[in-house]
Protein backbone atom coordinates (compact mmCIF):
# COMPACT_ATOMS: atom_id res chain seq x y z
CA UNK A 1 0.00 0.00 0.00
CA UNK A 2 2.59 2.40 0.59
CA UNK A 3 4.47 1.80 -2.38
CA UNK A 4 1.23 2.71 -4.67
CA UNK A 5 1.04 6.17 -2.38
CA UNK A 6 4.85 6.92 -2.97
CA UNK A 7 4.24 5.66 -6.54
CA UNK A 8 1.35 8.45 -6.71
CA UNK A 9 2.42 11.03 -5.25
CA UNK A 10 5.96 10.69 -7.64
CA UNK A 11 3.73 10.58 -10.42
CA UNK A 12 1.88 14.39 -9.16
CA UNK A 13 5.44 15.62 -8.80
CA UNK A 14 6.40 14.62 -11.89
CA UNK A 15 3.26 16.31 -13.40
CA UNK A 16 3.59 19.37 -11.43
CA UNK A 17 7.47 20.16 -12.47
CA UNK A 18 6.36 19.19 -15.78
CA UNK A 19 3.96 21.81 -16.32
CA UNK A 20 6.38 24.35 -14.55
CA UNK A 21 8.81 23.76 -16.80
CA UNK A 22 6.57 24.30 -19.91
CA UNK A 23 5.31 27.60 -18.56
CA UNK A 24 8.77 28.56 -18.03
CA UNK A 25 9.57 28.39 -21.34
CA UNK A 26 6.88 30.50 -23.01
CA UNK A 27 3.95 27.96 -23.23
CA UNK A 28 0.70 29.70 -23.57
CA UNK A 29 -0.63 29.06 -20.21
CA UNK A 30 -3.90 27.08 -18.78
CA UNK A 31 -4.73 25.73 -22.38
CA UNK A 32 -3.34 22.76 -23.62
CA UNK A 33 -3.92 23.53 -27.32
CA UNK A 34 -1.69 26.90 -26.66
CA UNK A 35 1.33 25.57 -25.79
CA UNK A 36 3.53 28.17 -27.66
CA UNK A 37 1.99 31.60 -27.75
CA UNK A 38 -0.32 32.95 -30.56
CA UNK A 39 1.08 35.28 -32.94
CA UNK A 40 -0.63 38.14 -34.05
CA UNK A 41 -2.70 38.27 -37.30
CA UNK A 42 -1.70 42.31 -38.04
CA UNK A 43 -4.43 44.61 -39.60
CA UNK A 44 -3.19 46.29 -42.59
CA UNK A 45 -5.83 48.91 -42.67
CA UNK A 46 -6.04 50.52 -39.43
CA UNK A 47 -7.95 53.98 -40.86
CA UNK A 48 -11.36 53.51 -38.27
CA UNK A 49 -13.28 55.63 -40.59
CA UNK A 50 -12.90 52.78 -43.07
CA UNK A 51 -14.96 50.53 -40.78
CA UNK A 52 -18.90 51.80 -40.74
CA UNK A 53 -20.16 48.90 -38.77
CA UNK A 54 -19.16 47.71 -35.27
CA UNK A 55 -20.36 44.79 -33.48
CA UNK A 56 -20.12 43.89 -29.27
CA UNK A 57 -19.22 40.53 -28.82
CA UNK A 58 -19.55 38.73 -25.49
CA UNK A 59 -17.01 35.55 -25.79
CA UNK A 60 -17.32 31.94 -23.68
CA UNK A 61 -14.52 30.03 -22.93
CA UNK A 62 -11.85 32.43 -22.92
CA UNK A 63 -9.61 31.87 -20.20
CA UNK A 64 -6.59 33.40 -20.66
CA UNK A 65 -4.61 36.14 -22.95
CA UNK A 66 -3.60 33.55 -25.49
CA UNK A 67 -7.10 32.48 -25.83
CA UNK A 68 -7.91 35.90 -26.06
CA UNK A 69 -5.34 36.56 -28.79
CA UNK A 70 -6.86 33.22 -30.64
CA UNK A 71 -10.07 34.83 -30.88
CA UNK A 72 -8.45 37.96 -32.28
CA UNK A 73 -6.68 36.45 -34.63
CA UNK A 74 -9.63 34.15 -35.96
CA UNK A 75 -11.75 37.76 -36.16
CA UNK A 76 -9.00 39.84 -38.32
CA UNK A 77 -8.42 36.75 -40.26
CA UNK A 78 -12.25 37.71 -41.93
CA UNK A 79 -11.92 40.05 -44.80
CA UNK A 80 -12.86 43.52 -43.53
CA UNK A 81 -12.74 42.90 -40.16
CA UNK A 82 -10.38 44.74 -37.23
CA UNK A 83 -11.28 42.82 -33.93
CA UNK A 84 -9.91 43.89 -30.47
CA UNK A 85 -10.53 41.27 -27.74
CA UNK A 86 -10.44 41.78 -24.38
CA UNK A 87 -10.02 38.54 -21.66
CA UNK A 88 -11.29 40.86 -18.73
CA UNK A 89 -14.29 41.37 -20.15
CA UNK A 90 -14.52 38.17 -22.07
CA UNK A 91 -15.61 40.64 -24.79
CA UNK A 92 -14.96 41.71 -28.10
CA UNK A 93 -15.20 45.01 -30.32
CA UNK A 94 -15.39 44.00 -33.66
CA UNK A 95 -15.23 46.93 -36.87
CA UNK A 96 -16.25 45.61 -40.38
CA UNK A 97 -15.88 47.51 -44.12
CA UNK A 98 -19.14 46.18 -44.98
CA UNK A 99 -22.36 44.41 -43.25
CA UNK A 100 -20.86 41.86 -40.94
CA UNK A 101 -21.70 38.58 -41.22
CA UNK A 102 -22.91 37.26 -38.18
CA UNK A 103 -22.81 33.34 -39.87
CA UNK A 104 -19.10 34.34 -40.52
CA UNK A 105 -18.59 35.57 -37.56
CA UNK A 106 -19.75 33.35 -35.36
CA UNK A 107 -18.02 30.39 -37.20
CA UNK A 108 -14.40 31.97 -37.25
CA UNK A 109 -15.12 32.35 -33.23
CA UNK A 110 -16.38 28.43 -32.67
CA UNK A 111 -13.32 27.31 -35.09
CA UNK A 112 -11.18 28.78 -32.91
CA UNK A 113 -12.17 26.71 -29.96
CA UNK A 114 -14.71 29.44 -28.49
CA UNK A 115 -18.71 30.61 -28.83
CA UNK A 116 -20.22 33.78 -28.87
CA UNK A 117 -22.58 34.32 -25.97
CA UNK A 118 -24.08 37.46 -26.95
CA UNK A 119 -23.62 39.55 -30.77
CA UNK A 120 -24.84 42.93 -30.62
CA UNK A 121 -24.66 45.45 -34.11
CA UNK A 122 -23.64 48.74 -32.75
CA UNK A 123 -24.36 52.19 -34.42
Amino acid sequence: MNAVLIAALLLLIAWAVWRAAQKARGGGGCCPEHREAEKRVAVTDKDKSHYPYALALEIGGMTCDNCARKVENALNSLEGVWASVSISGHSARVLCKSQPDEAAVRRAVRQAGYVITAYTAQP
